[in-house]
């Protein structure tokens, strides 16, 4: 078990386990981290020079909403990752949109596959996981817009 993670490109998801510990998909490996998913996705944060409460914050800026938002943990990688519900939620996991390839409905839950092959099911509803594909897809379309007016 790890003491701490890194977030990266290669992140697919942070799902809790217990209250102290995570489980990380990445597109080869899993690890498990002694820490909730809020806590990895806070540090991973400030490695990248905010922290979670800022990164949820520009999200409110930006899309004008902060519940369930999705955050930028890293904007170099498109490191955006969004909540299967609340985050002050034990039971919320953590889904990194740019490593989706196709997301189906199985009854009351959805299944989520990734670009590598990985195939997760989560219990979120279609819609909602519809909604979250929305809201992230937004994000990631502004971000793009603001970098690419910079250059």
């Amino acid at each position: 078990m790890l003491d701490s993670y890194e977030i990266n490109k290669t992140t697919l998801a942070v799902l809790p386990i217990s209250d102290t510990i995570s489980k990380v998909i990445e597109d080869e490996n899993v690890f498990l981290i002694s820490k909730p998913p809020i806590e990895v996705i806070d540090e991973s944060c400030k490695y990248f020079g905010s922290s979670y409460i800022g990164r949820s914050e520009g999200t409110k800026s930006l899309l004008g909403f902060n519940y369930k938002s999705p955050i930028i943990i890293e904007e170099k990688n498109d490191l955006i990752f969004f909540p299967t519900c609340s985050p002050r939620q034990n039971s919320c996991q953590w889904i990194s949109l740019n490593n989706i390839k196709n997301c189906i409905k199985k009854d009351n839950s959805s299944i989520i596959m990734f670009k590598s092959g990985v195939i997760l099911e989560i219990s979120m509803s279609y819609s909602m996981l519809e909604n979250q594909l929305y809201r992230s897809r937004r994000l990631n379309d502004i971000l793009y817009e603001r970098i690419n007016v910079k250059k």
